[in-house]
């Protein structure tokens, strides 16, 4: 295996600087590689960048991607720089399809062109649309109801054609919901806005920000709540170095689901919630979103099949646990 000048392998970022890119910056250096964060600092916080250098440009910056590849002697490379609010999607879809695929195909034509031919892309549940059956297999038909699926379903695609005409080898992880923060309390999730239940939670229950708006009562689930799957970001990091290492040792390229192949609904999370605390958390009734499914909750059996890897911190309490350290650190923001 190749390795940069310090003796671990490097692997391209891009993304590192947001969320879930960073928990895989830590994981990747607690793996023995050498994380090269590539991020335009849009999003992303030059606070989450830790574990190795920061490369501050665009992914469509051709010449930066060379330059990063050269200078470091990256081997692979993992990709988390997408636009991810469905709502936003769908207001603004020239701006998705925009950095999601072209400028995302700009950076995957970089990285051939130096060389570089090992590559994980980070992907959605939303690119099956409204579930037809529940869990959701990797077979179930991928029809996504917003442009933000629509983009990342275009990208798979465009990555499938790529690997016969010039060879890149790829691993695509659709996530079901991420949640939680570093054991550690390195880092955690801090967007601007914040769209995601725990946090909000969170935030919610430390007095932070306002009561949680409860969206739907009346689904077709246990208690009426909408059920997701959830899987800690410390575990999601991990099942990136499985998926590294499956393609560094000449693995051929997977599509696989990453949760935990069990649902927990709105109303379970809050009841773990106040448990942990003792106290209810506040919160607020209100009719559904439009286009919410009653539940998303993954088969993610091929993932423990073909990378022999399974989530260990991803339990409600473990999630919230870790989710109100980090946040209760924050105080008003991050």
């Amino acid at each position: 295996m190749p390795t940069s000048s310090c003796g671990h392998p490097a692997i391209l970022v891009a993304g590192g600087a947001g969320y879930i890119g960073s928990h895989a910056c830590k994981a990747l250096a607690a793996a023995g590689f050498r994380p090269v964060t590539l991020d335009n600092l849009s999003t992303g916080h030059r606070w989450a960048v830790k574990w190795g250098p920061l490369v501050e440009a665009d992914i469509a910056d051709g010449r930066a991607v060379a330059a990063a590849v050269a200078d470091h002697g990256v081997v692979a490379a993992l990709h988390f720089a997408a636009l991810s609010i469905v709502s936003d999607s769908v207001r603004a879809p020239l701006r998705y399809y925009d950095n999601n695929v072209t400028r995302a195909l700009a950076f995957v034509a970089a990285l051939l062109g130096a060389g570089v031919t090992r590559f994980l892309f980070s992907s959605t549940a939303a690119v099956y649309g409204l579930p037809r059956m529940s869990p959701i297999a990797e077979h179930h038909p991928t029809v996504p109801i917003n442009p933000y699926g629509a983009t990342k379903l275009a990208f798979e695609g465009a990555l499938r054609a790529l690997e016969p005409a010039h060879g890149l080898r790829t691993v695509v992880l659709r996530y079901f919901n991420a949640a939680g923060a570093d054991p550690e309390g390195a880092i955690g999730e801090a967007h601007a806005p914040e769209t995601h239940l725990i946090p909000n939670l969170v935030r919610a229950a430390l007095g932070l920000g306002p009561p949680l708006s409860l969206f739907g009562t009346d689904y077709a689930t246990r208690d009426g709540t909408a059920e997701r799957d959830y899987i800690h970001v410390a575990d999601l990091a991990e099942a990136h170095v499985a998926a590294l290492r499956h393609l560094l040792a000449g693995g051929e390229s997977l599509t696989l689901n990453v949760g935990t192949s069990t649902g927990v609904t709105v109303a379970e999370v809050l009841a773990t919630a106040g448990a942990l605390l003792g106290r209810p958390v506040p919160h607020c009734l209100g009719p559904r979103r439009p286009g919410d499914p009653p539940a998303l909750v993954a088969d993610a059996g091929a993932l423990r099949r073909r990378l022999g890897w399974a989530p260990a911190r991803s339990d409600m309490a473990t999630i919230l646990h870790d989710a109100f350290a980090w946040h209760g650190r924050q105080g008003p923001g991050p």
